[in-house]
Parts: C-alpha cells; structure tokens; sequence
C-alpha cells in the first residue's frame, strides 16, 4: 500500500503561486509514476502533470504547460505541483496520485492510489 498526503493549498489572488506538495508513505515508490489532477466543482478529474519517479521524465496538460512544474528533490521527499500565474479558472480540488507505469498518463482509473486532495482557490 502507498499512502499519499497533499498539502500546500489555499487562497490566493490571480497571478499568484503556490506549491502544493504529495507526501508519500508505505510500501516505496520508488518504482511509481506520479501524477497530480484536479477536479473544478461539477466538472470531471483532469489529469495536470506526472513524473516518472526514477527518471524524472515529466509530462504535462496543454493547460498548464509553461504554469506549473512537477518536481521532487529525492527520493524520499515529498513531489511537488509549483503553480504559478494562477487564474480564476485554476481553483479546484488538487489531488496527487500514483501508478506503476507510464502508459494512460491522462486517464484517473490508470493510477492505483491517490491522496485525499487539497484545496486551491484562486481570487479574481
């Protein structure tokens, strides 16, 4: 099992930042591809970006390439979302996830674990 904890979510005002971070526990992740998603209220989970653990690959949404980057300092820290020039549109609930391989990056019934989210609203 791979427990996930996001953190680092809030208000803040459009064209700001924040860093939103995916703790891990449990049995290592050092194999696992991890990805972050969000889901705007009433609409569906959107896949934002993943990173291949070990090789540090990373693949991001059209929507935010450019804005945000994931990122990890080790193997045994935390991943990261840092977003940044924020809008409106960004707020949602984020939510970090993990799966095995780099196949179906973009589809949620891919990845095997997910956190319990964190929550980004962003200001007008």
């Amino acid at each position: 099992q791979v427990q996930l904890v996001e953190s680092g979510g809030g208000l803040v005002q459009a064209g700001g930042s924040l860093r939103l971070s995916c703790a891990t526990s449990g049995r290592t992740v050092s194999s696992y591809v991890m990805g972050w998603f969000r889901q705007a209220p009433g609409k569906g989970r959107e896949f934002l970006a993943a990173m291949s653990w070990g090789g540090g690959s990373t693949y991001y949404a059209d929507s935010v390439k450019g804005r945000f980057t994931i990122s990890r300092d080790n193997a045994k820290n935390p991943v990261y979302l840092q977003m940044n020039s924020l809008k409106p549109e960004d707020t949602a609930v984020y939510y970090c996830a993990a799966k095995r391989d780099l196949s179906r990056l973009y589809d949620i019934r891919a990845y095997d674990y997910w956190g319990q989210g964190t929550q980004v609203t962003v200001s007008s």
